[in-house]
């Protein structure tokens, strides 16, 4: 890294710094950790976005210091926008070829600029991110992160760091070619500003912050460009281990998490709601979220669907579940009725009842090589059986003797492993329930999955 030469035609760069109530010196320490770091000719400003703080130290005493410093603005919003708003208004202010949003409690390494603004100036139609080091939240001791990581997510939209794998080591020509990177994390990301205010900016429906770095990783590569981390580029990052869990925050999180499935999955978001039951559960109670503009912008940039995103960039997702053997609706040919999961209040594992079918996620089940038939809408749970009866319960994982094994016949017949008995839909005035009866073929013992529409099958 330190044998690479710059150009001096460098586009130039304007960093947009999003804060609410930041500690004065962390703030600081980060905008003078640019100054003291970036070449005076690519760096166009530092914009400060203050996101409605209230501590006293960053009023008037933040303005008088701001203004002694050269090519730094601070924009104050008179509103609570949250860090995706906040950056998108900071954005609209900036003036640099290339926008790097960084969170407000970074510190910057000799040389992290340049190789972003030279990777941009090559390549316009790329996502790009630094290394990111770790700042330990305590002692503030550095951490140079060792060896190459890229980052990912699980079916739960939730992000982590991972070692680069072999296959994408390989395409590297040198140890410091980008690496490519299903997504990058949202402490530090620079683009060229005309390619992000024409590809979508942020999502402006996405509310305070998370996630709003996995819609513009899966947004940039379905829709032509690409997501890269830069190994020459360096910068280190405050990782608290304690966050404000007020539910409000929770939810915003979830509901930006819904957002990206609705708008971006496809048929995929399927997986989405099976892993996490709260949002399945919010997005049934609450009113689907308008995605109109997003789906807009879909069609306008001519975007792939997901399928090629998990072909093409990240297909060690498609192998994060236990692929199932039967999937759908699982519907009795007797009583012409789906089953269907009843959640139980507060703790209890609730019911197996039946329903007409539906689409609903709560009529679809997975049978899978454990002989398990899981929950679709609850993954956790498995059909298991009491008093003859089939009921939800946790899965146990049990290999032997489990009373949630099940060999699900090619004549539709559901056998318990166990006890031999077969699964019967049992429909009068006063039941509508699952039992578990001697096995005689009659058309109630007879099932079949439904593959539900939309449910991707691998």
């Amino acid at each position: 890294c330190l044998q690479q030469e710059y150009d001096y035609s460098l586009p130039t760069a304007s960093v947009i710094i999003c804060f609410h109530d930041e500690a004065w010196s962390t703030l600081l320490r980060t905008v003078h950790s640019i100054m003291d770091t970036a070449p005076k000719a690519s760096l166009k400003d530092i914009i400060l976005v203050d996101d409605l703080s209230q501590q006293g130290p960053l009023k008037s005493a933040l303005s008088e210091y701001i203004s002694k410093l050269d090519g730094v603005k601070l924009i104050r919003s008179n509103k609570r926008l949250g860090v995706i708003r906040g950056r998108m208004l900071g954005a609209a202010r900036a003036t640099g070829d290339v926008l790097v949003f960084m969170d407000s409690h970074c510190e910057c390494q000799k040389g992290w600029l340049e190789p972003l603004l030279a990777r941009l100036s090559s390549n316009r139609n790329s996502v790009i991110s630094p290394v990111i080091d770790v700042i330990d939240w305590k002692t503030f001791q550095y951490y140079h992160s060792v060896g190459l990581h890229r980052g990912v997510f699980d079916w739960k939209l939730d992000f982590h760091w991972e070692p680069v794998p072999e296959h994408e080591e390989k395409v590297r020509q040198s140890p410091i070619s980008p690496i490519r990177s299903p997504v990058v994390a949202g402490a530090v990301v620079a683009m060229d500003r005309h390619y992000f205010q024409n590809t979508g900016a942020y999502d402006s429906d996405m509310t305070m912050w998370g996630a709003e770095n996995l819609e513009l990783s899966i947004r940039t590569w379905l829709c032509g460009g690409s997501v890269e981390i830069i190994p020459c580029s360096r910068v280190g990052h405050v990782y608290r281990n304690h966050f404000p869990r007020a539910f409000s925050y929770e939810e915003a999180i979830m509901r930006n998490k819904i957002r990206i499935a609705e708008t971006w999955l496809g048929s995929f978001k399927e997986n989405f709601y099976k892993h996490d039951t709260v949002a399945f559960l919010i997005s049934k109670v609450k009113t689907s979220p308008d995605c109109g503009e997003r789906l807009q912008l879909q069609k306008r940039l001519g975007c792939r669907n997901f399928q090629w995103f998990v072909s093409n960039v990240y297909p060690e997702l498609s192998q994060l579940e236990d692929t199932p053997r039967f999937s759908g609706k699982l519907y009795n040919t007797g009583v012409g009725f789906c089953a269907d999961y009843r959640p139980g209040r507060a703790i209890a594992e609730g019911s197996i009842e039946l329903s007409p079918c539906s689409d609903s996620l709560t009529q679809h089940f997975e049978y899978n090589s454990m002989k398990e038939i899981r929950l679709g809408s609850a993954p956790l749970f498995c059909f298991d059986v009491r008093h003859g009866k089939v009921i939800p319960q946790n899965c146990t994982k049990e290999t032997d003797n489990s009373h949630q094994h099940w060999d699900v016949q090619e004549n539709g017949m559901i056998v318990h492993v166990l006890s031999g008995k077969c699964i019967e839909a049992v429909k009068s005035e006063d039941e509508k329930d699952l039992f578990l009866c001697v096995c005689n073929k009659n058309a109630n013992q007879v099932w079949q999955f439904e593959r539900s529409h939309g449910l991707h099958q691998r």
